[in-house]
């Protein structure tokens, strides 16, 4: 790799990969040390193809969430099984995982700035800005960006565009499917939101049971399916239609915040 080597968005590729392993290293323990993620389906993702994959999530922090992506996908791709022990996999990490974020928040403040040079393709979001609900046409510029990112190597995407749980899947991954017709893989995360602040950057408790599930990735017909189809795919694999909602008892929160306290110690 030359020293001054750029990916399609014009960032240099050695700055990039000194950026991941830095960070890496200052995230790795809240992962594993405050908290111990539980990974499941981390050889899903040394089947991938290298490029035009489109991972799918819900969503619970800002930031926490792609950074936690980034550490098992990287993991997993240095013969990890469902584990991020050893961060030695951020020596040589996968260069071409992008994720969308929303560009208002990529640019407020200095370490957004910094996380978006590791992989963002910010966009602006078409219903709200600024704390305030809008209703904006899509740029096409945007969607190009999402190509791009898939034409070059893995996407990250979060459909329903908030931290809110059960809310609507947006359309517009629906449209990014059927247009690029990526490998689209499914993620459930949980636990995120019980252990760090809303930004994802700090803190917020300790020893909560945090889990990561990767999923087989969806069978789509892209050429029949309809965008409805499509987004009603989406909630069930990512587990946000609204059939799974219901209210956890509070015995099985701590049920398994005293199993994942039992795996720490052992």
């Amino acid at each position: 790799m030359g020293l001054f080597k750029k990916n399609p968005f014009g960032h240099i590729l050695f700055i990039k990969k000194w950026l991941i392993r830095i960070l890496g290293l200052l995230t790795h323990r809240r992962f594993r040390g405050f908290n111990n993620l539980q990974i499941d389906g981390s050889q899903i993702i040394k089947n991938l193809p290298d490029t035009n994959v489109l991972f799918i999530s819900n969503h619970q922090t800002y930031f926490a969430d792609v950074i936690a992506m980034f550490h098992v996908f990287n993991a997993s791709l240095s013969n990890r099984e469902d584990s991020i022990k050893n961060v030695g996999y951020l020596w040589n990490p996968k260069l071409n995982i992008y994720y969308v974020a929303a560009k208002e928040t990529m640019k407020a403040g200095l370490l957004p700035k910094i996380l978006a040079y590791v992989g963002s393709i910010s966009i602006e979001r078409t219903w709200r800005a600024q704390g305030k609900d809008i209703n904006r046409q899509v740029k096409m510029s945007d969607i190009s960006s999402i190509g791009k990112a898939l034409d070059d190597g893995w996407v990250i995407t979060f459909p329903q565009g908030t931290t809110t749980p059960f809310k609507p899947i947006r359309k517009g991954t629906a449209h990014i499917i059927k247009k690029y017709k990526p490998v689209v893989v499914p993620i459930v995360i949980d636990g995120f939101r019980r252990s760090f602040d809303k930004k994802g950057l700090r803190i917020k408790k300790k020893n909560i049971y945090q889990s990561f599930e990767i999923k087989e990735p969806l069978a789509i017909d892209y050429d029949n399916e309809s965008i409805a189809d499509i987004v009603e795919k989406i909630e069930f694999a990512i587990e946000q239609h609204p059939s799974f909602l219901k209210v956890i008892p509070q015995e099985e929160l701590e049920e398994k915040e005293r199993l994942n306290k039992e795996l720490r110690d052992w």
